[in-house]
């Protein structure tokens, strides 16, 4: 720095030093009131008319000058020109997330897997009681749930009806023997019955006893019979 300069606060200076600078310009004609005396020209957004601009209102001010403050337009335009580029490109979009939101989502999670578990508990023990036949249709489950019991109980009934009806079509035909046996010893029961008529008339003053027990043949079932015959009173 020069002896007796200073840095310059102004947000428009162009050299950075408190001496003149061309950003704003000072008219004569406002020196009636100082508040208006220094006025602020807007350039245009074209790069060539903004060079004109300045060439048009410091045409008398040093050569030096005018080239810092087209030297200040032109960095202007390049960064501008700059930043729409950046934003024309795909870039991946930086978010920040804080460990807070992290710990609050990670504890959802958990109770939401605790939940599920337990859901799937309940389903297991209402799915084996409808099963025992404990409930009946007084109580009232959450409708979502006792629906989907009630289908899967319903799949595995048609399932097992299926199995039921698959094994129904074998048919076993049984053999005749055992009818033709049954035949043969009713044949003989009816022989023995009539030779047992003719014993009975002919031993009138006998006492009345039991016959003894015939053992049936082993071709048929095993079946016993007993045979008890009264005899008339003589005075009658």
């Amino acid at each position: 720095l020069r002896e007796g300069s200073a840095f310059c606060r102004n947000e428009y200076n162009v050299t950075g030093l408190c001496n003149r600078y061309a950003t704003t310009c000072k008219t004569i004609e406002r020196a009636h009131s100082p508040k208006n005396l220094w006025e602020k020209i807007k350039l245009s957004k074209n790069y060539t008319k903004s060079l004109a601009q300045l060439d048009e209102h410091l045409q008398y001010w040093p050569k030096k000058l005018l080239h810092r403050n087209k030297q200040r337009l032109t960095k202007i335009h390049q960064y501008l020109m700059r930043m729409r580029k950046l934003r024309m490109k795909t870039k991946p979009n930086l978010v920040v997330i804080s460990k807070k939101i992290e710990r609050r989502e990670s504890r959802r999670e958990e109770k939401a897997k605790v939940a599920a578990k337990l859901e799937t508990s309940i389903e297991k023990e209402l799915l084996e009681r409808l099963q025992k036949g404990t409930y009946g249709d007084i109580y009232n489950f959450p409708e979502r749930e006792f629906t989907k019991l009630l289908d899967e109980h319903e799949e595995i009934e048609s399932e097992q009806s299926e199995d039921e009806e698959v094994e129904e079509e074998v048919e076993y035909v049984e053999d005749f023997e055992d009818e033709s046996d049954m035949e043969d010893y009713e044949q003989q029961g009816s022989d023995s019955d009539n030779d047992d008529d003719d014993e009975s008339s002919s031993d009138e003053d006998q006492p009345k006893r039991k016959k003894p027990k015939r053992q049936p043949t082993q071709k048929g079932p095993y079946v016993e019979i007993e045979y008890e015959h009264e005899q008339e009173s003589a005075t009658s």
